[in-house]
Order: C-alpha cells, then sequence, then structure tokens
C-alpha cells in the first residue's frame, strides 16, 4: 500500500467508528433513558395506547414494547463498542423493520420518515461493515489468531 492509500483506508476506518458509535449512543441511551426514565412498563402502556386504532393485539404490543427499551439499549451498547458489530446492526435493522410495519400501521409518516432514516444508517454500517477495524470485535479476532506458546 501507499501511503495515500493507507492514508484514505485509515480515514475510512475513522468515518465508520464515528458513524458506529454515533449510532450506538442514539439506540443506546435512548434504551437508558426508557428504562431509566419513566421505566419500561411506563414506556409500553403510552405505546400501547398508541397503537388502539390498529388492527394489532394490545397484549402483543405492551409485551413487544416492554422489551424494546432493554433491546435498545444492549444493542446500542454493542453498536458503541463495536462487539458482535454485525449481530447487532442486523438485529437493530430487524427492529426498526418491525417499529416501521407498526408505525405505518398507526398511520403515523413523520415518525416513519424518521425510522426509515435509522433503517438507511443500520444498511450503510452493516453494508460497509469491513471498515470496522477499530472496534472490540477486531480486537478479539487478532486475539483468537495469536498462536499460544
Amino acid at each position: 500500500m501507499t501511503p495515500a492509500s493507507d492514508s484514505t483506508a485509515l480515514d475510512r476506518q475513522l468515518a465508520y467508528l464515528v458513524f458506529r458509535i454515533t449510532l450506538g449512543f442514539n439506540i443506546g441511551v435512548l434504551g437508558a433513558v426508557r428504562i431509566f426514565g419513566p421505566g419500561a412498563p411506563a414506556f409500553a402502556t403510552s405505546m400501547a395506547n398508541e397503537f388502539k386504532q390498529t388492527a394489532l393485539p394490545a397484549g402483543a404490543i405492551y409485551g413487544f414494547m416492554i422489551v424494546v427499551p432493554f433491546a435498545e439499549f444492549a444493542l446500542g451498547l454493542f453498536t458503541t463498542l463495536g462487539l458482535f458489530t454485525r449481530w447487532a446492526l442486523t438485529l437493530g435493522g430487524a427492529l426498526i423493520a418491525i417499529l416501521v410495519l407498526g408505525t405505518a400501521l398507526r398511520g403515523d409518516w413523520n415518525t416513519l420518515a424518521v425510522q426509515m432514516i435509522y433503517a438507511m444508517t443500520y444498511y450503510l454500517l452493516l453494508v460497509s461493515r469491513s471498515n470496522n477495524r477499530i472496534s472490540l470485535d477486531t480486537l478479539l479476532l487478532a486475539r483468537r489468531r495469536k498462536p499460544a506458546y
């Protein structure tokens, strides 16, 4: 590699790091605020009320929404650290897809637009994961590859 290509590769890795950490902070703090603020049951109750006009069963909505803050917190933490990155991003994208479905059923188009930005963010991070060199995943992989003496 030439110095210019080394610099370009490092720039991509740093850009990925910043983007990954930003999403991780966003999702993780969102989950933490829901857990430690009003609490997951209050969040779930509030969301279940918003879905009363849909065909979705209230019990299923409440059950799903009680788990969402904990999933957001865990996925945000893993994404921030770059730990199990492929699966954190895949599950985060799947969570957003489920939320998009529910939001579309409610007809809340403004929230849906924001959720689509999250979906694109998960997509971009997942397809460019080869730039995820500054992460716990990379550190742990390097340790596994070292020969034991």
